[in-house]
This record gives C-alpha cells, structure tokens and sequence, in this order.
C-alpha cells in the first residue's frame, strides 16, 4: 500500500502536490493512503484505490473530498511566535541505520535555535557513537551515553544533558517533518503555563499486514484537531482525567518545559521500553505534569511520520507491552503520589464504562478516525486483546521490579549539582 501527502487548494480547489511520504517510493497503482494538507494544513487521511493508467493525484483529490465531507477548512491561524530555544533528545540502542535517518530530517528543521542530543542506552558496541562521531558531530549533534538500562532513564540523561528551555523527545524509527520542531515548540511562547505538547504521528510505510492492521485500528494518531487539556477544567469527555494520559499523545512526538519536567521529577526510571515495566515511561510524565497543575496541548500541525513494526511478533509484543506500561504507568503514580489513589478510585467507575464503549465500537468495526483503512476490512484478533489484557495485569509486578533495580537512582540533574 502507497503511503503519501496530497496537498489542495481547499477541498473544492485544485491539487497542489501529491508526494510519498519521506523515503518512500512514488504513488502507483493499487491502494494509497495519503495525508490530506490544505494548503500545507494537515486536515486528514484518506484512502485511494489508483487504477492504471489513472491520474493518482486526481483520484486521491476525489476521494479526500467524498471521505471529508464535512470538514469546514479553518481560517488561516495568526503566525506563530517565534519557538524558544530547544532541545530535541534522541534515545537509541544498537540501531544506527534508522537512527541516520531521523537524524537527516531533525537536522532539517525550520526551527531557528535548536540542538540534538543522542542518548545512547546501555550499548553493548560502539556503532552509535561512531555514528555520531563521524558523521553528525561536526553539524551539532551531541552524543551521550545512559548505561542504566530503559527508555526513562535515557531521557532522563538527555534531561540532564540538555541546554534548551524547551524539551522536545522523538525515536529512533521517526522522520521527522520539516516543520515538525517549530510546531511542537511554538506553542509554549505564547502560553506560560504550558507545561506539554504532543503532536501528529503517521506510518511511513504500509507494506506488511501488521503495519497495515496497527493503523486501522488508529494507530498513534490522536486526530486531526487541536485538543486543550486543563486541570482547573476538565473535559467531559475524558471520566479518567488526568489518568487517561494515552489520549494526550505519545512518546514519539513529545515536548516539555524543562523547568516544569525536571521539577516533577522527569521520568520515572523504572518505566518505559527496556525495564520489567515493559512501557509507561511517557504516560508517566503526561500525568505528572498536567497533575503539577500545567496545561497539556495536542496539535496537529507537529508531524512526525513513524516506521511502524514490520511482523506478526513484533505487533503481538506491542500489545502486551501497551497493556503492560498501562498498569505500569499507574502504578508508577501512586507509588510517588499516594495521595492521588482516592482521586483515581472515585474515577473508575465512569471509567470502566467509557473504556467498555470504545471497546464495543471498535469490536463492530466503525472507524473512529478520518481515513482510517476501516476495521471491517481488518478486524481486530481477539488474541491481541487477550495479550494487551494479559500485559494489563502483569504491569504493576513488572513496575516493581523494576523500581527495585533502580532503588536509590536520584534524577542525572540532580546527582550532578
């Protein structure tokens, strides 16, 4: 499956350019999925059936009309204020090739004052500083190395390493938008009290079932409109606000306020990829931060397109793992934050009840998302869910060995003063 950017004029306008996404090859004949921009806007994802012969960009334009019917173009947003300085943290480990490649388009960025910091996790060879050192060095990138091993901890490093007032993380499998940077960091000028912003996450690449599945059923994109979440105003439709920090955004495409995340405490070191937790580690700072009373903003405009796992396996330890860092991740806030627990508790019961809503729209197979492949083509095997619940109930025991293991482990800003 082709994946691209058809970018119009308007929805009833003319097609200004249809291009693969970063990397990719041209768009053919056979089914596309594109990222609808109007007027280089991203409003939506469509899909296109491209016969041969046909015009692909007329085509992939019609579809964009008959499947977002009823989006109202919004008028052109006043110019952005100009980002603060900021910092992007790159975390790696043992995976060079795809590293180079997010580090060719972070290097690209329209930001005009940021800096790169590789953070490499418990290496076993020498291949990612090598990278960095041959290759990036001279154009900025700085290397560090965390040899504690797991995602939090590596962020941690590069919370401690890094110089900007803004903080912004992405992965190693991501290609980042040229603009992706001065998006994420923009908002924070113009809004004191900021303390979070998330944005857009697509698929690079559509070519294995598994990749093709993650997606229909929405993958990591959480929408095509701005959200606003505030902790003096919750939103009606969130029952788990703040503890629903899955629908804020995710790790890929993160960004913070270095004084607000280094005053929480970063990320708990006994989360995320690479400890028993299993995951967690961004849900964690999500809720720490909007529950330190910052402001939390998901925009659309902050494009990363992300290299989604290839096999059956791999998708089958990304459930277990979601699950896993779910638990993981709450156990983690009250751990820290016992004070929270009757707060969470009284939360549950409207809680249950939105999950089990989800859980029944999805299982009847209507897309939730615009340009979702549609889960009637693609149904979710049940056999994930059961691994996602399985992970649900090992989160808390994988969250205390690993807090065991990091017992005494003090945040790198704190233990260097």
């Amino acid at each position: 499956m082709g994946v691209g950017e058809l970018d119009l004029d308007g929805l009833d306008g003319g097609v200004l350019s249809l291009r693969p996404a970063p990397g990719g090859p041209p768009i053919g004949p056979g089914e596309a999925y594109v990222l609808v921009r109007l007027r280089g806007r991203p409003v939506g994802t469509v899909l296109g059936r491209i016969g041969q012969g046909d015009d692909a960009a007329e085509v992939l334009a019609g579809a964009a009309r008959a499947q977002l019917t009823g989006l109202v173009p919004a008028e052109a947003p006043a110019p952005a204020p100009v980002p603060p300085r900021t910092s992007v943290v790159v975390a790696t480990r043992e995976r060079a090739g795809q590293l180079a490649r997010a580090l060719d388009s972070l290097l690209e960025q329209d930001h005009p004052d940021y800096e790169i910091l590789v953070v490499d996790n418990n290496p076993v060879t020498d291949q990612t500083r090598a990278l960095v050192e041959r290759h990036y060095a001279a154009l900025g990138v700085r290397y560090v190395a965390e040899p504690v091993p797991g995602l939090a901890a590596a962020h941690n490093r590069g919370v401690a390493a890094a110089r900007g007032e803004i903080l912004a993380f992405t992965d190693d499998d991501v290609i980042a938008d040229r603009r992706w940077l001065s998006a994420l960091a923009a908002p924070f000028a113009g809004d004191a009290e900021l303390g979070c912003v998330t944005g857009l996450i697509l698929p690079a690449r559509l070519t294995t079932p598994a990749q093709i599945l993650l997606e229909s059923h929405g993958g990591f994109t959480k929408g095509f409109a701005p959200r606003h979440f505030d902790p003096r105003r919750p939103p009606a439709d969130e029952p788990l606000f703040p503890f629903t920090a899955g629908r804020f955004g995710s790790g890929a495409n993160m960004a913070f306020r270095a004084a607000a995340l280094r005053a929480v405490g970063g990320f708990d070191p006994a989360t995320g990829t690479g400890t028993p937790a299993r995951g967690g580690d961004d849900l964690y700072a999500f809720a720490r931060i909007v529950v330190a009373g910052h402001r939390l903003s998901y925009t659309p405009e902050a494009l990363v397109w992300h290299h989604h796992r290839e096999t059956w396996r791999d998708l089958e330890n990304q459930a277990y793992g979601y699950g896993a860092g779910l638990t993981a991740y709450l156990t983690a806030i009250i751990a820290r934050r016992p004070a929270l627990l009757p707060a969470l508790l009284a939360r549950v019961p409207r809680g249950l009840a939105h999950a089990l809503a989800i859980s029944a729209h999805r299982a009847d197979g209507s897309p939730s998302v615009p340009g979702e492949h549609g889960s009637r083509s693609h149904p979710w095997p049940r056999s994930l869910s059961r691994l996602e619940r399985r992970g649900m109930l090992y989160g808390p025991l994988g969250y205390l060995r690993a807090r065991r293991r990091v017992r005494g482990h003090r945040p790198p800003w704190e233990t260097a003063r």
